[in-house]
């Protein structure tokens, strides 16, 4: 199992991870990175377990914004979808009734 260092806060850290995983796993902590270095220039240097947290809850709270936007824009989707297909059905509905018209005037 590879082990590589990760860098968060300016600390290192060394972490296992399956192998294949690497470029996956140092996307995530350059993420974890970019929040705890944002942390630390706010508030300064801060203890390991409370730096790691906040940028945790920090990134979560992007993750949750993330997760809602995704929801709001799959709605949208599927109200425009369901607007592509009611013309759709009342042209078939159209046609139905123009043949029926048809049939009941022969």
């Amino acid at each position: 199992m590879p082990e590589i260092t990760v860098n968060i806060g300016g600390r290192p850290f060394v972490v296992a991870c399956q192998p294949g995983e690497e470029p996956f796993l140092n996307a995530a902590a350059d993420m974890l990175n970019a929040e705890a270095v944002t942390l630390i220039d706010q508030i300064g240097q801060l203890p390991e377990g409370r730096m790691l947290l906040m940028s945790g809850l920090m990134l979560a709270d992007k993750a949750v914004a993330a997760e809602e936007q995704l929801r709001q824009a799959q709605a949208e989707l599927e109200a425009l979808r369901a607007q592509q297909a009611a013309p759709q059905d009342l042209s078939e509905m159209a046609a139905l009734v123009s043949r029926a018209e048809a049939m009941a005037a022969d």
